[in-house]
């Protein structure tokens, strides 16, 4: 086994790292406190090739793959969550669903667009009624001649207040429930959709997450993504590729809270000595380094995974999502009663890592979600 990052993937993490700490890091606890979200970085990151990392050139991509996708996800993540998840989403969850189940015509209308920035994207699933459970989702579409009519809300979408395109889940038969879902297509602009309310949250502030509400919506037939009611499957599928996102996500954060636990253990005196003589917090230290570097581990694993072009990684992208999300909790717990009553402050970073970490372990998939998913896989091998 080759546990060595080729050249060009070394490359394109060195970039990353670069960006994040130039872009991203001197305005992140601003943008944090403002709710404000870096739209002009994304818009960057699409033109220097991080926004089609997994789309082949012939769209518009890099196709670098997942491994330098996960790479990057890590440095971004290290600097600003917010943005993070923003790049996660369209790579992940837009641009993954279009190439693995859009037409010829739906991949050259809207990946160009999307892998260079021009346009941004959002995955909107989950409703206030249906999280973990898509079937009882009542959003509804419904045929009217070669069009769709849509109707209803869809909660907590990332990127919805600035989003162009959107892949969004509704019913199109709901008696079949869950086996009754399908996913559109819509861009910004359309009538009969809009933004609705923003949501004021714990962490990833920077981050914009929003209700999308559909009245009368009519979408043309062609809008529709993949097969009618099979919007299950896909919705599974391209899960199976966000949670790579997220446990990159989680990795980042705790390495970072790690890298500022370092900092802060040199730095501060008490006693007479750095905090970082004392034995119990060498070993609070080396726990932490011994999670992420596993995390980390499981994390190129998986992404190579998808890169080797196997048919399903669905326990694996459950598997590195749960110990990611879980791990990096840990790990800011740690960091943070390293720093003592100065971590429970905004003037150091940990206070904004803690608070951002804690959302990898809720979407694209609770703990407990991944932990069903593990099972079932497991007691059907």
């Amino acid at each position: 086994m080759d546990f060595e990052l080729s050249e060009e993937h070394r490359m394109i993490i060195d970039g990353a790292k670069k960006f994040a700490e130039k872009e991203l890091a001197p305005l992140a606890a601003e943008a944090d406190e403002k709710q404000e979200t870096n739209v002009g970085a994304l818009k960057a990151l699409g033109e220097l090739g991080y926004l089609g990392m997994t789309v082949s050139e012939e769209y518009g991509g890099t196709g670098v793959g997942a491994v330098a996708y996960a790479g990057a996800m890590v440095e971004f993540s290290k600097a600003d969550a917010g943005v993070s998840v923003g790049v996660s989403v369209q790579n992940s969850l837009v641009n993954d669903a279009i190439m693995m189940f859009g037409t010829e015509e739906q991949k050259r209308a809207w990946l160009p667009k999307l892998t260079t920035g021009e346009w941004l994207g959002c995955f909107s699933l989950t409703e206030a009624g249906a999280g973990s459970d898509p079937a009882h989702i009542r959003a509804s579409a419904v045929h009217d001649g070669n069009d769709f009519i849509l109707n209803g809300t869809k909660n907590f979408t990332t990127n919805g207040g600035f989003a162009d395109l959107m892949i969004a889940f509704f019913s199109t038969d709901r008696e079949k429930g869950a086996r009754g879902i399908s996913a559109f297509l819509v861009a910004k602009g359309t009538p009969g959709f809009e933004v609705g309310k923003h949501e004021n949250k714990l962490g990833i502030r920077s981050s914009s997450t929003t209700e999308m509400v559909f009245t009368d919506c009519r979408v043309p037939a062609t809008s529709l993504l993949g097969q009618e009611n099979k919007g299950l499957s896909i919705a599974l599928a391209t899960l199976d590729c966000g949670r790579i996102g997220i446990a990159a996500q989680a990795v980042g954060i705790a390495e970072a809270a790690l890298e500022e636990a370092v900092r802060y253990a040199k730095e501060r005196i008490q006693f007479g000595k750095p905090l970082a003589e004392f034995e119990a917090l060498q070993f609070m230290l080396a726990d932490m380094a011994v999670d992420v570097e596993v995390a980390k581990t499981m994390l190129y694993r998986v992404a190579w995974m998808k890169d080797s072009g196997a048919k399903r990684f669905t326990k694996e992208s459950a598997m590195v999502k749960l110990f990611a999300s879980e791990m990096a909790h840990r790990v800011c717990h740690k960091a943070l009663q390293i720093h003592g009553g100065y971590g429970f402050v905004k003037d150091y970073k940990i206070e904004r890592l803690y608070r951002d970490q804690r959302i990898t372990e809720i979407y694209e998939g609770t703990s407990e979600i991944q932990r069903l998913v593990i099972a079932r896989a497991l007691l059907s091998e």
